[in-house]
């Protein structure tokens, strides 16, 4: 399970499609409707916020967008509206370490999509989440890049 901090016009094609699924996985993990991912380090800072199912919609909604920016099809339906969410602390460290990750996938599955990203200097995050200055998240099993 991969939930970004990254903003997901970032991805490609098949990153998008992996994110909208497990983000559901993710929501359902988070209303205990599953048994399998309940303890996945990425869900750490969704149950950490003050109502963990909103942020999850919130982040969803996000995704959806990105959707129909690109003339995607998900379906509405999975999604309940959401309301003002409080957003989710993230640090730049974490962004850069997702960067880093995100440009090695798309090196070898999108390298056209890579080559347009390469040059990228100002990162923006999902929307949920506000950056600040940091390390890599302590829940990120890769542990810090070495430049």
């Amino acid at each position: 399970m991969r939930l970004w901090t990254l903003h997901p016009s970032y991805l490609d094609r098949q990153g998008l499609v992996a994110l909208w699924r497990e983000a559901l996985l993710a929501r359902a993990v988070l209303r205990g409707e599953t048994r399998g991912y309940r303890n996945h380090p990425q869900l750490q800072r969704f149950r950490a916020h003050p109502a963990p199912l909103s942020a999850i919609e919130s982040y969803l909604c996000a995704v959806y967008a990105e959707s129909l920016a690109r003339g995607y099809v998900f379906d509405r339906s999975k999604i309940e509206p959401v309301l003002a969410v409080t957003p989710i602390a993230a640090s730049d460290g974490q962004l850069a370490h997702e960067w880093a990750h995100l440009m090695a996938k798309l090196r070898q599955r999108s390298p056209q999509l890579h080559r347009q990203w390469q040059a990228c200097k100002q990162l923006a995050c999902h929307p949920l989440f506000r950056l600040e200055p940091g390390p890599v998240a302590e829940w990120e099993r890769g542990g810090i890049i070495e430049a």
